[in-house]
């Protein structure tokens, strides 16, 4: 079935040896994991960059390993994050976004991860949202649940930022909202069973027949299951026929 959006499925990190040989081959090196990754998955969430700045030469050898198609979800480094939303916005903005253009067109998103002790405030996010370089897609995950109303949303809509659905062990399954031109859903419960599979293909794919590029990431574990669980949700969106009608792209599916 071919579809106006793509879905970039994966996983948050690549590189665990633990993953084999349920995932990667035994015997298989670290310095070619990422191809295999690449071969398999269409995108991956960086975890590392979420800890430190990443170097031009990080950058280099994740962009000359895998393919064109592949794309790179960056973590904006957390402490930066944090200042964009309780600092001064241009220079942590700048600091953050500084080596993310060397990605290319290898970058899918970057996710600016908004904590759960940062409450709303809809002057600071429209500072950030103001200061972020024209170019680089920008998704907010925000974490607080004071940010979940219309206001915010027209904000993010205005900018053409993706707002991250997140979802959570112990808590109904998120509402998927449309603000900017994808997607994006980071899949956080420690165990998908093929049903919670098939289930997310179906609320993804009427989006993805709508236009939206859609970004979703299984949270890694110890046994190499997170990218099993990617794969499977790219074979079931390949047999899930959408709605008719599409979904509301200003509001929720």
């Amino acid at each position: 079935m071919t579809r106006s959006g793509r879905l970039y499925a994966g996983t948050s990190g690549f590189s665990y040896p633990a993953w084999a040989p349920a995932f990667y081959p035994a015997g298989l090196r670290r310095a070619q994991r990422l191809a295999h990754y690449a071969g398999r998955l269409g995108a991956c969430e960086l975890n590392s960059t979420y800890y430190r700045r990443p170097s031009p030469a990080a950058v280099r050898r994740w962009i000359d390993g895998v393919p064109a198609g592949f794309r790179f979800v960056v973590k904006g480094q957390r402490s930066a994050a944090y200042r964009a939303m309780a600092g001064d916005v241009e220079a942590a903005v700048g600091w953050l976004t500084e080596p993310l253009p060397a990605f290319g067109d290898r970058l899918g998103m970057v996710l600016v991860r908004v904590s759960a002790n940062i409450t709303r405030d809809d002057e600071q996010l429209a500072a950030l949202l103001a200061a972020w370089p024209a170019g680089l897609p920008l998704c907010l995950e925000l974490q607080h649940p004071s940010w979940a109303v219309d206001e915010v949303h027209a904000l993010l809509r205005g900018a053409g930022a993706a707002l991250c659905a997140t979802d959570l062990d112990d808590a109904p399954e998120p509402d998927l909202r449309v603000t900017g031109p994808s997607v994006y859903l980071r899949l956080r419960r420690s165990a998908y069973d093929g049903p919670a599979i098939e289930r997310w293909a179906a609320r993804l794919a009427p989006f993805l027949d709508a236009g939206h590029d859609v970004y979703a990431f299984f949270r890694h574990d110890d046994r190499g299951a997170a990218a099993l669980r990617a794969e499977a949700l790219q074979a079931a969106l390949s047999h899930v026929a959408a709605p008719a009608a599409g979904p509301d792209v200003g509001g929720t599916s």
